[in-house]
């Protein structure tokens, strides 16, 4: 069953996703940014979240790539992986004041529903306690680990990125602009810098440097918005 946890991720059915969406209907809706919309969908009494790409944002390669970095991803401060859907479809298009036939792309990404949405909606919140701040930090530290332990650089770490469950433990979420090294690589070098600044290392930023460090520079600036309760 795909939200049982021993349950491997797998191909999703398109027909499965608008199903449980509503056919991803506007009320179904919980996030919305540049490259993606995020839907609520239920299977019987579970939730889950079906993230639908943007084809703008993310070619075949891309999401290949993205695939593959959430299968090799299990871990309790990680948002659980549950599945993926690559489909191409028939759709009547208009160009040049004609209606033409054109293939339509759906990239879907399937996880875990975590409640009470991400830590960027808790920064500023008074009546959170040292032991909450320390039971968060201490969650990101450890997910971020087991992801560097794997080779995984998520380069965009950052409280919109960082989901909380009923008990506040979070959840590292979106490996959009993620890199999955080889086994014996420590480096790599891109012209693209994306992610969002105020976050971004500067090697990473002025030079495109992608390593670890990138993130911890990352959750370096996450650690001192918790503990000031202050965004910025």
């Amino acid at each position: 069953m795909l939200v049982d946890e021993t349950t491997e991720p797998m191909a999703l059915p398109l027909s499965l996703l608008e199903y449980i969406t509503n056919d991803f209907s506007g009320d179904r809706e919980i996030g919305r940014g540049g490259f993606a919309v995020v839907y609520k969908g239920t299977i019987g009494d579970w939730a889950v979240a079906v993230k639908r790409l943007s084809n703008a944002f993310m070619d075949d390669k891309e999401f290949h790539r993205e695939v593959q970095c959430l299968m090799r991803v299990k871990h309790k401060n990680v948002v659980r992986f549950l599945g993926y859907c690559a489909d191409r479809q028939g759709s009547m298009e208009a160009y040049n004041g004609k209606l033409v036939m054109a293939d339509v792309h759906q990239r879907l990404l399937c996880f875990e529903y975590i409640p009470k949405g991400s830590l960027d909606k808790y920064i500023t919140d008074a009546y959170r306690g040292w032991r909450t701040c320390y039971k968060i930090i201490k969650g990101i530290c450890e997910g971020l680990q087991f992801l560097h332990e794997n080779h995984i650089i998520h380069l965009d770490l950052k409280p919109a990125n960082i989901l909380l469950d009923d008990s506040m433990a979070p959840k590292i979420t979106d490996f959009g602009l993620s890199r999955c090294f080889d086994e014996n690589q420590s480096r790599d070098i891109t012209k693209t810098i994306l992610g969002t600044m105020g976050y971004l290392a500067p090697e990473f930023r002025e030079g495109g440097v992608i390593t670890p460090s990138a993130d911890l520079y990352s959750l370096g600036v996450i650690i001192i918005e918790i503990l000031t309760r202050q965004k910025g």
